[in-house]
């Protein structure tokens, strides 16, 4: 029995007693709602742990989905998983316990009922300005530092119109996103949303946060403008669906607000409250304090890997409460109220939070302008130092001091390793104040070569020069692995480049020094210049100077020639990459195939490589080991003598994927090719009617049947000796009875599927986790299950691999003869498209050519030329018109084994998506909304690739 009085914990917990409340909590929190219900009834103070508001709102967020939110945050969580009633009592008078006090639960508790009043109206440190001049506000605010604007929103519809009450009236059945930190996205109804404003004791309130609010309620865009001062905004060229969210709806009750943070991808923001007020909290990075100065409580994340950050930091309300107070004077940040009407500008790089104080509802807006530009191309290069510098500042070099200004004292930098920090990961730490002191220690866990001498008596700055010396400079800018949290991807960020380059001729040398921070364009510009004058072509033109296209390689067009520089994967991966193109190319010649008069014309090929200073070329055919790779980088090929060494099977051996080779070593492998007419489908693919696209469905099926049906060069090629013994050859692999040609792929896949969790995890909340949970299940045993078939007779029967293009992308497709360029330089239709026109299609980009199964061509033409589109398929698959399983005796294999779910193309094609290197499933569950509901792999795979069995079915009768 327990004892009441100051003994009840130690009796209430037993052994348990010993761990603080914080991490008894944190412990419930690991647990699944039925057995926090179970631990409840243990003890008295299990009791009060598991009934504790903040648990069960956790528990309720991480399911994700619409909510409606019934009182508490425990009877919501347990109806939304069923396990009561709406209509049930499931909360009885809370139980009462004398003898037990927690200060941490009793500090949640305050912050959960404590009201705002006493934070009253002050003018704070932000300058106030009716409005500016746009060169006023450039020459003394933009990139400098924040300023409370008042009249902006003077005219805006919104300052009348969005309120609580008009809102709810007008938009109280459309769900909005909420902002939480949770992992799974939440949408609440407005009407819901307001009821739990009004019912809810939270210590950190769900806010809305919608940046798709413009398209849920189209409506409220024309109830607001950008304000003239923000309308430069480069991301503007971009399609819509291309740009990185930029505009939200916030609407949120006192207490609530967004915790410290820097902006996605250092863009600059405005943001106009309509009503209620706000305390928005910045630090100066250019007047009180130096810029990068992580706040007092707050510790930064730097993944070393791709540079991805993350920030661990206190909600607003607790900061203000909890860390706030105990800030010497000379620490504290800028501070301003803002009031409704008002909007406030806060540059690039700037650390802000925000503390509603009461019911409030704003508009905010991301951009890229003049002033930011740098910083944000700088933001998108991959690598970890700059990325931790501009968010941190001179905290992320160890061993270093800043000097500070007059009236700000000097603070040591120092080296620090936090014991659970891993080996990827490093922390840059701006520890919690101490009350007996007047300074803050800062932490550190990078350290730095070589640009840490130049260090030694310099202050931190802003300025593009000084961060852009962080950049790593040993990495490939172009193809290096990006941080998956950038405002945009690799693709996107290459055609973005390109569009600006295009359309904005006035400010060339701006981009120019952009797209050198984030592609390294300058280096790829030198390389095109020499390749240029060796092979006698014009020099490119300033329309020419920057790449085309968003593959991995930096392609140029310059006069009508096509020059790609293979720089994906290393060296060892790119030449294996020319080779084996060049190679295709020679099969293609001498065996006629039609396909020859829809790819490029190569005009040359060969290396280039910068030695002391200079560039030289060194032309190469595929025939043979150039001297540039013996004498520079050799290579074991145990099949030199073959007319092309480096070319498909030594790729295969080398491995199917790019590599991880980052050799220092200043050699790149080229390939000039004449330039096809057409326009690239992604470009005009909205221009184009079902019917054109149909057509073009048709064309791609003779082509790609002409690719597959292409045969491949001879096997006896691998070995010097002749001798085909498989693992000498491609390497180990778990089944080696399958055909060595499928050794190479087996291998990898089940390499991938020994750790499927992990794989399918690299992909977000792209998948649904209960399928994440069945994949491993539902993939063969053995991937090698893929590629062979008995016979009654108990012999084994293979079908033959071919060609595979492997990204047949909608940019790697041209139409020619479907559009014009008109007076304005902008492309127009110019007839409706008929399938002779149609035929009249080029491919290009062969560099991932490699063997393997053809439903890995089909893959990315259903995904992305079709975009799912059933009709699509089915007239591509009407031209293609070959078995998707061939080799000796495959048909009659296949009608024996019909009933097997391994003969079905719909499940090899199921498998190739669960195992890709790519993030396939997000393009899946993008375009079948449905199957986000899906609770098998059979139900996804009867959806998507269903028409692949009913085409198998007519090959086979």
């Amino acid at each position: 029995m327990e004892a009441a009085g100051n003994g009840r914990r130690d009796a209430a917990l037993g052994a348990l007693a010993v761990l603080p409340d914080e991490v008894l909590c944190a412990v419930v929190d690991l647990l699944p709602p039925a057995d926090i219900g179970r631990l409840a009834c243990v003890s008295s103070v299990m009791y009060i742990l598991c009934n504790e508001e903040p648990l069960w709102m956790t528990k309720c967020l991480s399911i994700g989905g619409p909510l409606e939110y019934k009182g508490s945050w425990k009877k919501t969580t347990l109806c939304r998983l069923g396990l009561c009633s709406e209509n049930m009592e499931i909360l009885q008078k809370p139980r009462q316990f004398d003898g037990f006090n927690s200060l941490h639960l009793y500090r949640r508790w305050y912050r959960c009922f404590t009201t705002l009043s006493s934070f009253s109206f002050d003018d704070g440190h932000v300058e106030r300005k009716d409005d500016l001049l746009l060169d006023q506000f450039r020459s003394q605010y933009d990139g400098k530092g924040p300023v409370l604007l008042t009249k902006l929103a003077e005219t805006w519809p919104a300052r009348t119109k969005w309120t609580l009450q008009q809102l709810t009236k007008d938009f109280g059945e459309v769900p909005f996103r909420i902002s939480q930190r949770s992992p799974q996205k939440i949408t609440m109804k407005l009407k819901d949303y307001v009821s739990y404003m009004e019912l809810q004791h939270d210590e950190d309130p769900l806010y809305i946060f919608d940046d798709k609010f413009g398209e849920s309620a189209p409506t409220l865009l024309e109830d607001y403008s950008v304000p003239h001062l923000f309308q430069e905004d480069f991301f503007d060229i971009l399609d819509y669906d291309q740009r990185p969210a930029f505009r939200w709806l916030i609407i949120g009750p006192e207490r609530s607000g967004a915790s410290w943070h820097v902006d996605p991808g250092l863009t600059s923001a405005w943001n106009t409250l309509l009503c209620g007020r706000k305390r928005s909290i910045l630090f100066h990075r250019w007047a009180l304090y130096p810029p990068g100065r992580v706040p007092g409580g707050v510790t930064v994340h730097v993944n070393d890997e791709d540079g991805d950050v993350d920030i661990e930091t206190p909600t607003s309300l607790q900061w203000w409460l909890d860390i706030y107070p105990h800030l010497p004077e000379q620490e504290k940040p800028l501070e301003c109220t803002q009031l409704p009407g008002e909007t406030i500008f806060v540059p690039s790089g700037w650390w802000h939070c925000v503390l509603n104080l009461e019911t409030t509802i704003a508009v905010t807006q991301n951009f890229v302008n003049q002033s930011n530009f740098q910083h944000v191309c700088l933001d998108m290069a991959p690598g970890h130092r700059h990325k931790g510098v501009c968010r941190a500042g001179l905290l992320a070099v160890p061993g270093k001091f800043i000097k500070d200004n007059e009236n700000h004292p000097s603070v040591t930098m120092s080296g620090w390793n936090h014991p659970d920090m891993s080996r990827k990961e490093k922390r840059l730490k701006s520890s919690e104040p101490l009350r007996t002191s007047n300074s803050i220690n800062h932490c550190s866990a990078f350290e730095f070569s070589g640009v840490q001498e130049s260090l030694e008596n310099q202050d931190f700055s802003y300025d593009i020069d000084f961060l852009s010396q962080f950049l790593e400079k040993e990495r490939d800018h172009y193809s290096s692995l990006w941080s998956p949290t950038n405002s945009l991807g690799q693709r996107e960020a290459r055609e973005w480049l390109r569009r600006l380059w295009v359309l904005k001729p006035e400010l060339r040398e701006l981009i120019w020094k952009g797209a050198c921070l984030a592609i390294n364009v300058d280096k790829w510009y030198s390389c095109l210049e020499e390749i240029c004058a060796c092979h006698s072509l014009p020099p490119p033109t300033e329309d020419e100077k920057l790449p085309v296209g968003t593959g991995s390689n930096p392609v140029f067009i310059v006069s009508g020639n096509v020059i790609k520089i293979y720089a994906e994967g290393g060296l060892v991966y790119a030449v294996h990459g020319l080779g084996t193109e060049l190679e295709f190319y020679d099969l293609l010649q001498k065996s006629g195939s039609p396909l020859i008069n829809h790819i490029p014309e190569i005009i040359a090929s060969g290396f280039l490589e910068y030695k002391d200073d200079i560039y030289r070329t060194v032309p190469w055919n595929g025939k043979g080991i150039p001297e540039i790779l013996v004498k520079h980088y050799p290579l074991e090929v145990s099949y030199a003598n073959s007319c092309f060494p480096l070319g498909l099977w030594s790729k295969q051996r080398f491995g199917m994927s790019s590599s991880t080779d980052v050799s220092d070593r200043p050699i790149w492998p080229y390939m000039v090719t004449r330039k096809c007419k057409g326009d690239i489908f992604a470009r005009i693919r909205d221009m184009l009617s079902k019917t054109d696209v149909l057509h073009l469905a048709s064309s791609l099926g003779v082509q790609m049947q002409n690719i597959h049906l292409l045969s491949l060069p001879p096997v006896e090629q691998l070995s010097e000796s002749g001798n085909n013994d498989v693992k000498e050859v491609v390497g180990t692999c778990d089944d080696a009875t399958v055909l060595p040609e499928w050794q190479q792929l087996v291998s990898t896949l089940n390499r991938r599927k020994q750790n499927v969790k992990k794989h399918l995890a690299n992909w977000g909340n792209s998948v649904p986790q209960v399928l994440v949970e069945k994949a491993e299940e539902y993939l063969p045993p053995n991937m090698g299950f893929l590629f062979k078939f008995v016979k009654d007779n108990g012999d084994l029967v293979y079908p033959c691999p071919s060609w595979i293009h492997s990204d047949i992308m909608d940019d790697n497709i041209l139409i020619e003869g479907i559009t014009k360029l008109n007076s304005s330089g902008e492309r127009e239709r110019v007839y409706e498209a008929d399938q002779e026109k149609m035929n009249a299609i080029h491919i290009i980009d062969f560099s991932d050519l490699s063997i393997g199964d053809p439903i890995c061509d089909i893959i990315p033409l259903h995904l992305d030329i079709f975009r799912g589109d059933t009709d699509l398929l089915k007239e591509f698959l009407r031209s293609y018109k070959l078995p998707l399983l061939r080799g000796g005796s495959i048909t009659d294999v296949y009608n024996s084994v019909r009933n097997s779910k391994f003969s079905r193309a719909s499940y090899r094609a199921m498998c190739y998506c669960i195992l890709h290197e790519d993030n396939v499933l997000g393009a899946i569950f993008g375009l079948w909304k449905e199957l986000r509901a899906a609770t098998s792999w059979e139900d996804v795979e009867n959806l998507v690739w269903g028409e692949l069995n009913r085409y198998q079915e007519s090959c086979t009768l």
